[in-house]
């Protein structure tokens, strides 16, 4: 899926404090909300009283970069920039973000501006709830290369504890990207409880009606989700004849109210017509046939010359079909807020004519938004992507094999370097790995027992476990037999010549038992097998075992009860008489204390010597990698 990039084109206005209302000022420990500068060194406050926090702590890698004019952004957090080569970084980066479940209010900023001196702008994707939701394709448009873009949208975040914004490579470009900002929207808000838990509303438009540009961060007016609403000019058919009006200072009732909280500013000033009574209100705004939208129209009768229903009556065509006729008076009286919203389908043109065609007097009206209806794609399932994080950490995967955000989604997107997904009615499900000469070093964790859909072919280095199972790789064999074995009957077994080690499974040495094909032969560190020598009493997976774990739980609560023994003996069962009034003359009890204390200090010595030995991951390196 592939989405327009409509270019949010946003200057800095004004340097005072927001208004205390902005959900942003609150902070993230408050609220959850963030404002990450991306590319940033350290933290600071802005102008407008917004706190902005460096996005170490948020990114997976990529680089840190700087626009080639600086002079020309008035805000810091326009000026950096986080850009993810894909020779380095992979296909997918992605900003983690800890959210609890509900909705929210995320802006992107991007930027060129020739950072990279390649005079060439990149393409990219953008996910959110690992759903596309933006892209962007070279070449951008001159302003939004110059200035900047920015994009926004409503998002239902992840059941886990951390919502990913994903950002995809195309072909060898670098994404990039200035900042971004998440606040929680009410769980209401667009009709929320329709669209909160399977849809994300993309902007395509969020328009004032005769005034200029205003939100907060941008000028000092407010808006609840913090919003920017943008000047119409650019939108309306020029063709036509407008006129501006103001409630000339006049009160407006209804704004600002739960769960949508629409700011007063908004309908505070209106277009109508010009010239000619016939003439009509038009707006085209920019649509993807493929999707449907969700539109939003504000009116407020602002007009104290009109005083009763019936005076200003008119009709709402979009895409050309008559949808509603609106009596604003008629529905709430004068000098109030009044919000209407439609559902636009099956779309056959990239621009969607949004017009208000006069029945009685002349139409007016306040306030347009234009939101894709996004449909979430399906994720992978949570335990099978936990499996996957774990396994990314442990056997240690570079970066350029982008590993990050969902495994599967979106399904546009194979990031995952090595991984095959399916559909499943569960959700989607990773059923091959192909890992062969990526030069991975670590262990395969237990984790990867929850992989219960691997199919065909599971490849480490140039390990296959179909047929046959071959392995150049460190590892401990244990767990990575479990998932495929439970789904296939082996025939042949291969591990010969590798750097394995632990006990070897008895139902992997089974497979020879039963008549199948089994080596296991120049790997040094396996055991517990005939051929093989037997594993140490205590050890087990490159630790200690049941056993050595309830032997050593033993020993230690023995030299407790010992020591309870001497403490009752020294100092509590003494009688009423029994003082100590000189330093002992027997010294021989105490070079005995002495001597059986550097023992136990010996054997600690050797044992932690061994522990060591195994590594800090509890796996025996054996003096080779890990």
């Amino acid at each position: 899926m592939q989405l327009l990039l409509l270019p949010l084109l946003v200057a800095a206005v004004g340097l005072s404090r927001a208004a205390t209302d902005d959900p942003f000022l609150s902070g993230a420990p408050a609220n959850h909300s963030y404002n990450i500068d991306c590319g940033g060194a350290a933290d600071f406050i802005s102008v407008f009283g917004r706190r902005w926090m460096a996005d170490q702590f948020f990114s997976a890698g990529g680089q840190a970069g700087m626009v080639a004019e600086p002079h020309r952004f008035p805000q810091p957090q326009e000026r950096t920039l986080r850009f993810f080569p894909p020779s380095s970084a992979g296909k997918s980066n992605c900003y983690s973000l800890p959210l609890p479940p509900g909705r929210y209010y995320l802006r992107l900023f991007s930027v060129y501006d020739n950072y990279d001196s390649k005079l060439r702008t990149p393409s990219f994707d953008v996910s959110a709830a690992a759903t596309l939701v933006l892209s962007f394709r070279s070449p951008w448009p001159e302003p939004a290369s110059r200035y900047g873009a920015y994009s926004d949208l409503i998002f239902p975040s992840a059941t886990s504890p951390t919502s990913d914004i994903c950002f995809y490579s195309l072909s060898t470009d670098a994404p990039v990207v200035a900042s971004i900002e998440v606040a929680p929207v009410h769980p209401l808000a667009y009709d929320g409880a329709t669209t909160g838990a399977d849809l994300i509303l993309v902007n395509y438009g969020r328009l004032t009606c005769g005034n200029n540009l205003f939100g907060p961060g941008f000028t000092n007016d407010s808006d609840a989700f913090s919003r920017v609403w943008q000047s119409d000019i650019d939108f309306r058919n020029n063709d036509l004849n407008y006129d501006a009006i103001t409630a000339g200072g006049r009160k407006i009732f209804g704004s600002n109210q739960p769960p949508n909280y629409f700011p007063t500013k908004l309908y505070t000033s209106a277009i109508t017509t010009g010239g000619d009574a016939s003439n009509e209100i038009e707006y085209l705004m920019p649509v993807d046939t493929r999707m449907s939208y969700m539109v939003w129209l504000h009116f407020a009768e602002i007009d104290a010359g009109i005083g009763s229903a019936g005076q200003r009556v008119f009709d709402v065509m979009l895409a050309g079909k008559n949808v509603t006729r609106i009596d604003i008076f008629k529905q709430v009286g004068g000098f109030t807020a009044f919000k209407w919203t439609y559902i636009v389908e099956n779309l056959t043109s990239s621009t969607m004519s949004v017009k208000l065609v006069p029945v009685v007097g002349r139409p007016i009206l306040c306030g347009l938004e234009n939101y894709a209806m996004v449909p979430l794609e399906t994720r992978t399932v949570p335990n099978q992507v936990a499996a996957m994080k774990a396994l990314k950490d442990s056997l240690k995967i570079p970066a350029r094999m982008g590993w990050n955000g969902d495994p599967c989604a979106p399904r546009t997107w194979d990031a995952w370097e090595g991984v095959t997904c399916l559909r499943k009615d569960k959700g989607l499900v990773i059923t091959q790995l192909d890992l062969a000469s990526q030069g991975l070093k670590g262990y395969i964790t237990d984790e990867i027992s929850h992989l219960t859909d691997l199919e065909l072919e599971l490849q480490f280095f140039d390990w296959k476990l179909t047929s046959g199972l071959r392995a150049t790789f460190t590892c401990y064999i244990g767990s990575v037999i479990k998932p495929v074995y439970w789904r296939n009957s082996w025939h042949h077994s291969l591990l010969n010549n590798n750097q394995l080690d632990g006990q070897v499974p008895e139902r992997l040495y089974s497979i020879g038992v039963h008549g199948g094909v089994i080596d296991l032969s120049g790997n040094k560190g396996l055991c517990g097998v005939p051929t093989l020598p037997a594993c140490a009493l205590f050890w087990e997976k490159g630790g200690l075992n049941r056993t050595g774990k309830i032997a050593l739980g033993a020993s230690l609560g023995f030299v407790l009860l010992v020591t309870l023994i001497v403490v009752y003996i020294l100092c509590i069962r003494r009688g009423p008489y029994d003082y100590d009034f000189e330093f002992p003359q027997d010294l021989t009890s105490i070079s005995a204390i002495s001597a059986k204390r550097n023992r136990y200090q010996r054997a600690k010595s050797v044992m932690l010597a061994e522990m060591e030995a195994h590594g800090p991951d509890g796996y025996y390196t054996n003096g080779g990698a890990h």
